[in-house]
């Protein structure tokens, strides 16, 4: 009966509702004036002659007032301080003038009290019952009674963000907040919002005392390296870390349940990210035409996103991919829309790196100074099972970008690559050194273009990264796989990867290849087990048969390498104003002769490829 009553009102029309909200107000008015009388004298009679005063004073001011006040346009079930505030307002303003009329002016047969008595009482009564039905309707109240079953969080951070945060939680029927973690020792003790703050070194037991099965960091303008110590501090507590973005992701608005996710894993990395220098970004970019291939890939969209932040006169997009394309596009359109210092052309173009037709027509039509070439297959076991198409399109798709550039005057190419191109035991990592090659050839003829290259590791995030493919499998309870237990890693975010190909490319002399100093390489099964942990679960193996996620090694896939290397060892590198950017110097031996090189190409995948003479009259480029 309760629950058909509670469904029937939140189905309500709205005039409905304020119809009964209304009459309830109507009867807390005549309630709050018997329960003064009742206070007042002790007696409890029926009203006669005079004794009516009240009740029609009571009722003729404060039921306009609320009206005025806006209290029947509130919605109960979500009543906070706000419409506690405006109940109060009304009350008070109905209040003076009951206590003027009872009070101060005086009625006979009305004790003056009841001035006194009768708003506070009203305020009381209304108040209660705004407070009821956002108890009943808002569904507070199943949170109480489900409070045994609710997962319970300590917030780490005790600031505003905490506490906005802990605001927020309070309606949430999933997680009860336990309590705040704060390493201020002059707030060890305190509470905040009704909850106690805790000392960092009392983590430990508290979780087991309260059953604490969630942490959220809430210190969004902590550094990075603060929050790996915090991370590393909570990874043998067995409970699950979720964290707010950056400062600045919340910086144009109030903190909510939805800003919590999963601790971002290049959190974990034990580097500072690379910050960019914004006069090396814009150097080659602001109010200049540039060209990027694979838009709408992995790298090429980052690429995108951060030269548009600076402003170019034009943006061309190429893709062979409509979705990819439209995605990218429209993303940026919205960007140009919303930032008004923006005011760069954006030029969707489809077609691919291999078509030597539809890209002249690209690069001679819009006339780029710089070209990005992203556009490359780069997925290791894929391209050893498709090695004709992988060497189509990243050897001799850069050679038709590059050649294209070089004829047509663009000012600077700059190259995409891998650290898989060291000393390569796949057809990708073969091709895009390959690649490097031809660049590197085509650098050392004549020609006002200057080529360069950028080498990096794996990016968190892209497409085929390891980071998303083991946070679907530790929700899914699957155990992870891994290729072998001593695989190692370089890792590096999309947005630093973007941002290292942009100042390379307008710091490079031609023939230049850059390396970013990204740190020790990171061992695989490490990367797992930290995800492992800050989920809140367990390794099961033989030491812990009841744990939660199993890790599985399945070998090293065709062409996979056990560890990556961004030089070899005849390489040597040279800084540059960027610090942790360095420009390799290769030997010369790795250098060559551009038409052998590509007849080599041509002549020793022929067989594989049945290719024959893939430039055809294009060789006709090469140096004799």
């Amino acid at each position: 009966m309760i629950s058909r009553l509670k469904g029937w009102l939140l189905e309500a029309s709205r005039t409905e509702k304020r119809l009964i909200a209304f009459a309830i107000d109507c009867l807390a008015c005549i309630f709050s004036v018997l329960a003064a009388n009742l206070l007042r004298t002790d007696v409890l009679e029926w009203p006669v002659g005079i004794d009516w005063l009240p009740y029609v004073v009571a009722l003729s001011t404060a039921l306009p007032l609320f009206v005025a006040f806006g209290l029947y346009r509130a919605i109960f079930r979500f009543a906070g301080w706000g419409s506690l505030l405006s109940v109060f307002k009304a009350c008070l303003a109905s209040g003076v003038v009951f206590a003027i009329v009872f009070a101060v002016i005086g009625v006979d047969g009305v004790p003056r009290t009841m001035g006194i008595l009768q708003p506070i009482l009203m305020f009381l009564f209304v108040g209660a019952t705004r407070a009821a039905a956002r108890l009943w309707l808002g569904g507070r109240h199943q949170k109480f009674e489900n409070q045994e079953r609710l997962s319970k969080a300590l917030i780490y951070g005790a600031g505003a963000a905490g506490h906005q945060l802990a605001g927020i939680l309070s309606d949430s029927r999933e997680i009860e907040v336990a309590g705040f973690i704060d390493e201020n020792p002059a707030l060890d003790g305190s509470s905040l919002n009704g909850k106690r703050i805790y000392f960092p070194s009392d983590l430990k037991a508290l979780v087991e005392k309260l059953q604490v099965s969630e942490i959220l960091l809430a210190m969004p303008s902590v550094s990075r390296s603060r929050r790996n110590q915090i991370l590393h501090s909570l990874r043998d507590l067995r409970v699950n870390v979720r964290t707010l973005p950056g400062l600045m992701d919340l910086a144009h608005g109030a903190v909510t349940k939805n800003d919590l996710r999963d601790v971002d894993i290049e959190e974990l990395l034990g580097r500072e990210p690379v910050e960019p220098d914004p006069e090396i970004m814009r150097r080659t970019i602001t109010n200049k035409t540039i060209l990027v291939t694979g838009a709408g890939g992995s790298i090429g969209s980052e690429l995108c996103r951060q030269i548009l932040s600076q402003n170019p006169a034009d943006l061309i997009l190429v893709e062979t991919s409509e979705f990819n394309l439209y995605s990218i596009h429209h993303e940026l359109e919205e960007y140009v829309s919303r930032v008004s210092e923006i005011s760069t052309n954006l030029y969707p173009v489809l077609g691919s790196v291999q078509d030597t037709n539809r890209m002249t027509e690209i690069i001679q039509c819009y006339k780029p100074e710089t070209v990005y070439h992203a556009a490359a297959y780069k997925h290791v076991p894929i391209v050893e099972h498709n090695p004709e198409q992988g060497i189509r399109n990243n050897v001799f798709g850069t050679f038709t970008m590059a050649s294209l550039s070089k004829d047509n005057g663009v000012s600077n190419f700059v190259l995409v690559s891998t650290d898989k191109a060291v000393r390569p035991t796949s057809v990708m990592g073969a091709s895009k050194r390959l690649s490097e090659m031809v660049v590197q050839a085509l650098s050392d003829l004549p020609g006002k273009t200057t080529f360069s290259m950028v080498r990096f590791g794996n990016v968190l995030g892209s497409s085929g990264s390891v980071v998303p493919l083991f946070r679907r499998l530790i929700k899914e309870r699957r155990p992870i796989t891994i290729t072998h237990p001593e695989i190692t890693r370089y890792f590096m975010t999309i947005p630093e990867a973007a941002q290292l190909v942009i100042q390379a490319g307008s710091m490079a002399e031609t023939g230049d290849v850059f390396v970013l100093d990204m740190g020790a390489p990171v061992r695989i099964l490490d990367l797992a087990n930290r995800m492992i942990e800050l989920s809140g679960l367990t390794l099961r193996d033989e030491a812990n048969p009841g744990g939660d996620i199993a890790i599985e090694f399945v070998g090293l896939r065709p062409g996979e390498k056990l560890y990556e290397e961004l030089l070899a060892d005849a390489d040597d590198t040279l800084p540059t104003a960027v610090p942790q950017l360095r420009v390799a110097r290769l030997g010369e031996q790795q250098r060559g002769d551009l038409g052998a090189l590509l007849r080599r190409a041509a002549t020793e995948v022929e067989g594989l490829l049945r290719l024959g003479d893939p430039m055809g009259a294009h060789i006709v480029l090469a140096p004799a």
